[in-house]
């Protein structure tokens, strides 16, 4: 059986930077073992695999050790294999998922995806998130992740966090976020616990970062950067109960798996 797989950097214009992601078109549903297995070999922080519908598609996330509920990057990804690969002539796809119905659209040389806003609420910092990070946040926040805000765009690029001590928090990961000297506001991701040390470019971290940035800055449309060592660009709009998390993507692989029958 042969499976074809595309590699897309997402939340970029260039290869070499952006989140890759390995996106799977399927006619139906394997075994998700088999999912799992695809994905732990892409060995990438999320391998997208999705199932076409009559009004739209099925789509699947999976790190290289579980199954995710949202995935912002692997969402872009497949989107611009779609339009791109697959040439879909619609300028709008529906994806079904596990966090309800998302689209994508494509205008103006971006890929905007309407996801669940996420507005994170204050909390106690539990020491194992002092610890992992090495120093003490401004101000800690949870949601999906935890949301530690510190006080300078250096601060966050500084950061050398303990994975170990991270692993240990209850929730999938921390996003750390602060404002920007030459953007709204810019953010990293640590996800450890899932398999993924340092995630490059964390849109669905953004479904939280939108609404605490907007309230902030008083805003409603946001460009942000992810810090990583490969880097990413967003754009960002608070929609009120959705946010709208917009970038580029290009390809960098196209080929397929071979899988024994």
């Amino acid at each position: 059986m042969r499976i074809p797989i595309y590699q897309i950097d997402a939340f970029t214009s260039r290869i070499f930077s952006g989140n890759p992601a390995a996106v799977c078109p399927l006619k139906g549903w394997l075994e998700d073992s088999l999912l799992q297995a695809i994905a732990q070999e892409n060995n990438l922080s999320e391998t997208a695999f999705f199932v076409p519908e009559k009004d739209g598609y099925h789509i699947r996330w999976f790190t290289p050790v579980a199954e995710v509920d949202l995935c912002g990057h692997a969402t872009l990804a497949t989107a611009f294999t779609i339009f791109t690969c697959l040439e879909q002539s619609s300028a709008e796809i529906t994806f079904r998922s596990r966090s309800g119905r998302l689209t994508v659209v494509q205008e103006k040389g971006l890929l905007s995806m309407d996801f669940p806003s996420q507005p994170p609420v204050r909390c106690e910092a539990p020491q194992a998130l002092i610890d992992g990070l090495g120093r003490e946040a401004m101000e800690v926040l949870r949601s999906e992740n935890y949301v530690a805000v510190f006080s300078g765009e250096d601060e966050i690029r500084e950061l050398q966090p303990d994975m170990g001590m991270l692993r240990k928090l209850d929730l999938r990961g921390v996003a750390v976020t602060a404002q920007g000297s030459s953007v709204d506001f810019v953010s990293r991701f640590f996800a450890p616990k899932f398999g993924i040390d340092e995630d490059p470019v964390t849109g669905s971290a953004h479904c939280a970062l939108t609404p605490y940035w907007a309230g902030k800055l008083n805003k409603k449309n946001l460009h942000a950067h992810q810090v990583s060592e490969r880097g990413g660009e967003l754009f960002c709009k608070d929609c009120g109960d959705r946010v709208s998390i917009s970038g580029r993507a290009v390809m960098y692989m196209e080929g397929s798996i071979t899988i024994p029958t």
